[in-house]
């Protein structure tokens, strides 16, 4: 998926011409006997490092901006969209016990305890499960939409969370089809696989989500007040 780049194509032209133009002056050099051209052979090279390190330099700015945006547009979906997704998952969830205003009073310690004993989880039963699979259902467009932001973006990790996520909810909504007044959670607990994939999904879930709060916590942490704010402002309207 990750294809080079037209800067990065011209740069190995550069690079290579470089070089070349080095060798040919270390050559002379030997042909003629003129130390001038030893000198000269070392310019090129001082300019290949000094182009080097500009690259790797705008490299990692442009990877940082791009991180920054995408944590605005995490922003923006966990929010509006996938807000009562991660109410959700958390209200079902038997261990750890994860609600809203613990997470907003925690220090980002305490956060980042929080996300260390969510390694693994525990539903409150199976068939708590299943209301969270489909809010996962629910938000398909917006699995699509972080799909399309990580192939113009490179972020090739959550390319493939996405697509993890997007074959799960197709196997989901096919088993709705055929079979709308039965939960999807009992067919999945009679197939190893598909079960292994809704406990992976919903899990990635709790963890993003954990890791969001941290980032968000860390940097700009006004935001931070401002978003598990409105989460504590969805359970109250639910009942949670």
């Amino acid at each position: 998926m990750h294809r080079p780049s037209s800067r990065f194509v011209k740069n190995v032209q550069l690079y290579l011409i470089l070089i070349a133009v080095s060798g040919l002056l270390l050559v002379l050099e030997r042909l003629t006997g003129f130390e001038f051209l030893y000198h000269l052979a070392a310019i090129p090279l001082d300019i290949l490092i000094a182009v080097f390190i500009v690259e790797r330099y705008q490299e990692r700015h442009e990877s940082k901006e791009r991180r920054r945006h995408l944590m605005y547009i995490k922003s923006t979906m966990f929010r509006s969209e996938m807000r009562t997704l991660f109410i959700a998952n958390f209200h079902a969830l038997k261990s750890p016990a994860l609600t809203m205003t613990r997470i907003k009073a925690a220090s980002p310690e305490e956060l980042r305890a929080m996300r260390a004993s969510a390694a693994t989880v525990e539903y409150k039963s199976i068939e708590a499960m299943e209301p969270v699979i489909m809010e996962y259902v629910k938000a398909e467009r917006v699995w699509q939409a972080f799909l399309e932001r990580a192939i113009d973006n490179h972020f090739d990790e959550i390319f493939f969370r996405m697509i993890e996520i997007l074959h799960f909810l197709y196997d989901v909504k096919l088993f709705k089809e055929n079979n709308p007044d039965k939960l999807f959670i009992r067919e999945a607990e009679k197939r190893e696989p598909m079960m292994r994939r809704a406990s992976k999904v919903l899990h990635d879930g709790v963890l993003a989500f954990l890791d969001y709060a941290i980032e968000l916590k860390e940097k700009t942490p006004t935001l931070f007040d401002e978003v598990i704010a409105d989460y504590e402002l969805t359970e109250q309207i639910k009942g949670i």
